[in-house]
């Protein structure tokens, strides 16, 4: 019995665990699997009357084995409800074929441990360590270092002696700052910085000197080549020492729009001139003439999109006098209006005096590289122009301020990756963007950038990869993520590329569970939460694989549809959409909607035509035109967070798949400080909760409250189960359950969210997990309703109500507001008006869910 273990199911769910019981429809039928609560620990499943159930009182036993365990508890009286007779055997998984071209890349040869190994004997990892420092000692023994000064000879000897392990293990912890490392080069440079305030001066002496206007008659320097020349000697000085010379901003060119103003019913054409860089909006009645007047940042108080007339803007700004008016234009289209709205946010993020922002704009783009170098120019990508939702050309130049990168069959190493993403940036741009994180598996890579003067802002940084290629043990197909906070706002980035193949659509599906167990990010509090509940936005982008489900012979319908841009009856049959929509996959997250062609499989070095066959051993396979990648997201309720592009290149063709790019708009939170010296405590009080879970356990439950904002995790007391006739169990918790904040400013908590997790009592194992925004409690007493999850499936829902007590204290303005609009510092009347739709619209979100509950 110790060889053969066909009990031993791994590491399957629990709900899979209960399929399989109700299958075997025996009383005494068992299986163990690992447990999802406890890694390490395995859970003993059985079946008695339908029902999983163990005896109260039952002393601890110990065996060495698992084969020991099963065997003593086949005999009977042994503390079990009925003893184990009937074991449920695995089901087979049908292994995915290995794919050419996948095989993991070769590794330069080193005698020294790769950092992203993780040692779990400290003894190994002490002897790795040592390793180590004696190869890096015994290198520099065989450099010439005749010309280095002593102190610098010293510095280096002792870093490799002492402080190269320390950066090893700060990298590992997810920390890319490297502190020794960063001591030794600031020591050796620290005359350099001197120099290079030294030259500066000199040469933007001498670019002034060239900048300025010669008088008539005179020969002319060509502007542009003096400006270019100096940027260019300047670029030169920074990329050559690595310094980012204190971080130069970009400078955003002024940009001209002409609309059509209606007053009174009479339409006149208008120019409207932004200048991001003076913080003016200017308005012209022609594009020669004189401006007739301009407003500052602070005195544009609004837009107001309309949502009938796409291209409609009202901008709401103070005069002179203190007047509020109200000035309506109409745009070419609408993405000149947005190209609008995104400049003047750019201007008022510019000129805010704020110390902190209130929302970032952030990148993301995915591309299956196919094991193919990137061409010259790849700056399309970044800029997210092409097919889709695109921006429009007077903002497709302003910078993002983090940047996500997520590629697939990459054949590029990391530096050499890094160093083309970030010299592409610096020419659309003009900034130096700081590598937050970079994390590798096999070709699977995952790149985070973000502005410099982000650098302070960005924390608590972790990156980690999961493998689901043959066996669960290759890396050719698989994961990587990386988190972090920015500020008070905790953001997940997860580049996944799934099994492919049109008929292995449910091998993706386990894919992707395998990834929410086992891809470990964020805060290490929140264990009973897989990745989905741990961020306030989680972006999941990649190579997802799945296929548009048409049949062999429809390849060229397909295609005719595809160059008709009639895309729909294609998305009809898109794997993903279906299996989303039968909530199988990426429960509760959002795609934007999907306006480009499919972006698989191409000719490469072109885009005019898709290669749908592919000849090999076993016959003609067929690969027919799909949406493979994608952007998906899923943020906590009541977050702003608004997509401005989704889209696919045109003109990059290295590659048999096109480059996806996606950006959105993210509210985010400060660090906060509160104003009040002696603030009275705040609560928040829970109350009525009702939980129905799709089970068939007969444990008891509690409830288990995590937040960042909480002193302490509060857990509630046993709540009464009662059996449903559809075999889910309701269970009550009718005591009502305080929380207390560490901050109860209304500035702080109205940013918050309370995380749920219901649990049993006998092995401290969740059965579903769900999220409540505090907001929805900004003005009373609030019913919520909430959809409990477990590793990506359905698992019960939780209804209950909340209310929430802070300290006196006036909310500072958002430059977005709820309703998900652009607002920039609105009006004390629009205010008032915005709270009480804010009250009737949760009222009426009460009242309905209280109507489809049942209740009168």
């Amino acid at each position: 019995m110790a060889g053969y273990q066909p009990w031993r199911h791994g590491n399957i769910t629990r709900s899979q665990a209960e399929d399989l019981l109700s299958k075997a429809a025996r009383d005494g039928s068992f299986l163990i699997r690992d447990s999802e609560s406890i890694q390490g620990a395995y859970a003993l499943c059985e079946d008695y009357l339908s029902a999983l159930q163990a005896s109260e009182g039952v002393p601890i036993r110990f065996f060495s084995t698992l084969s020991e365990l099963v065997e003593a508890y086949y005999s009977p009286n042994m503390g079990l409800v009925t003893h184990l007779q009937f074991s449920v055997q695995r089901e087979e998984e049908v292994e995915e074929e290995p794919e050419p071209n996948n095989l993991p890349p070769q590794l330069p040869p080193r005698n020294f441990p790769a950092n992203d190994v993780k040692e779990s004997d400290s003894n190994t990892s002490e002897q790795a360590c040592k390793s180590l420092s004696d190869t890096y000692l015994m290198r520099l023994q065989h450099m010439d270092m005749s010309t280095i000064p002593e102190e610098y000879q010293m510095a280096i000897q002792e870093y490799f002696r002492t402080s190269v392990c320390l950066d090893v293990e700060q990298m590992q912890n997810g920390n890319p700052n490297l502190p020794g490392l960063k001591k030794l080069i600031m020591m050796i440079c620290k005359n350099l910085h001197s120099e290079i305030s030294r030259i500066l001066p000199a040469l933007e002496v001498f670019q002034r000197v060239l900048d300025q206007q010669l008088s008539p008659g005179i020969g002319h320097f060509p502007k542009q080549v003096s400006a270019d020349s100096c940027q260019s000697a300047k670029s030169a000085v920074f990329e050559l020492v690595g310094y980012d010379g204190g971080h130069p901003k970009s400078l955003i060119p002024i940009v001209i729009f002409e609309v059509k103003q209606e007053s009174l019913g009479i339409s006149t054409r208008m120019i409207l001139k932004v200048d991001v860089e003076s913080g003016k909006l200017y308005f012209k009645k022609s594009k020669d003439g004189p401006e007739d007047k301009y407003f500052v940042h602070n005195k544009i108080l609004q837009l107001v999109k309309s949502q009938k007339m796409h291209a409609k803007l009202v901008i709401v700004v103070e005069t002179e006098k203190e007047k509020i008016q109200r000035k309506e234009f109409v745009f070419d289209d609408t993405k000149k209006r947005e190209g609008f709205c995104q400049l003047l946010q750019q201007m008022k993020n510019k000129h805010s005096e704020k110390p902190e922002p209130d929302m970032i704009s952030v990148f993301l783009g995915t591309w299956n590289m196919g094991n193919a170098g990137p061409p010259n120019n790849i700056s399309s990508w970044f800029q997210c122009k092409g097919q889709g939702k695109t921006l429009d050309d007077t903002a497709d130049h302003i910078p993002h301020d983090i940047y996500v990168i997520g590629t697939q069959e990459d054949p590029l190493g990391e530096r050499e990756w890094a160093d083309t993403v970030k010299s592409v940036l610096r020419n659309v741009t003009n900034i130096s963007f700081k590598q937050v994180a970079i994390h590798t598996l096999w070709n699977i890579r995952i790149m985070v950038l973000a502005k410099p003067e982000h650098e302070n802002r960005i924390s608590h940084v972790f990156s980690d990869s999961v493998k689901t290629g043959i066996a669960n043990t290759l890396g050719n197909k698989g994961a990587v993520g990386v988190s972090f906070m920015f500020n008070g706002t905790s953001f997940g980035f997860v580049n996944s590329h799934l099994t492919s193949g049109s008929e292995k659509k449910l091998r993706r599906n386990q894919n992707y569970i395998s990834i929410l167990r086992f891809l470990n990010l964020g805060d290490k509090k929140l264990n009973p939460f897989d990745i989905t509940h741990r961020f306030t936005h989680l972006f999941w982008l990649g190579d997802l694989n799945y296929r548009v489900e048409f049949q062999s012979t429809e390849a060229e319908y397909m295609v005719t549809k595809i160059k008709q841009q009639q895309y729909q009856e294609l998305l009809n049959k898109d794997q993903l959409s279906m299996e989303k929509n039968d909530g199988k996959v990426f429960l509760h997250f959002d795609e934007e909607e999907i306006t480009f062609a499919p972006t698989y499989r191409f000719e490469r070095d072109t885009r005019e035509k898709y290669a749908y066959t592919k000849a090999k051993a076993t016959g003609t396979k067929y690969n027919l035109p799909s949406w493979c990648d994608r952007v998906l997201r899923k943020s906590y309720p009541l977050v702003h967070v608004a997509c401005q592009a989704y889209g696919c290149t045109n003109d990059i063709m290295t590659s048999d798949h096109s480059p996806v790019f996606a950006s959105f708009e993210v509210g985010v939170a400060s660090q906060f400080v509160s104003k009040q010296d002696s603030a009275p405590q705040g609560g928040i009080q829970i109350m009525n909760c009702l939980a129905t879970l799709l089970t068939k356990s007969k444990t008891k439950f509690f409830i288990e409250y995590h937040s960042s904002c909480l002193e302490k995790t509060v857990k509630t007391s046993e709540g009464e189960n009662t059996e449903n006739s559809d075999g889910s169990i309701k269970v009550l918790f009718s005591n009502q359950v305080k929380l207390t904040p560490i901050i109860s400013d209304p500035e702080y908590l109205l940013d918050q969210h309370i995380l749920i997790c219901v649990k049993s009592t006998d092995c401290d194992e969740s059965y579903g997990e769900g999220c409540v925004a505090l907001r929805a409690a900004q003005f009373c007493y609030t019913e919520f309703q909430i959809t409990l999850t477990h590793h990506g499936e359905k698992t019960g829902t939780l209804t209950g109500g909340i209310q929430l007590h802070t300290s006196e204290g006036k909310t500072t303005e958002k430059l977005y507001g709820e309703s998900r609009k652009p607002h920039i510092q609105p009006t004390k009347h629009s205010l008032y008006l915005r709270k009480a739709f804010y009250f009737y619209y949760v009222l009426f979100y009460s009242l309905s869910r209280f109507h489809q509950s049942g209740k009168r």
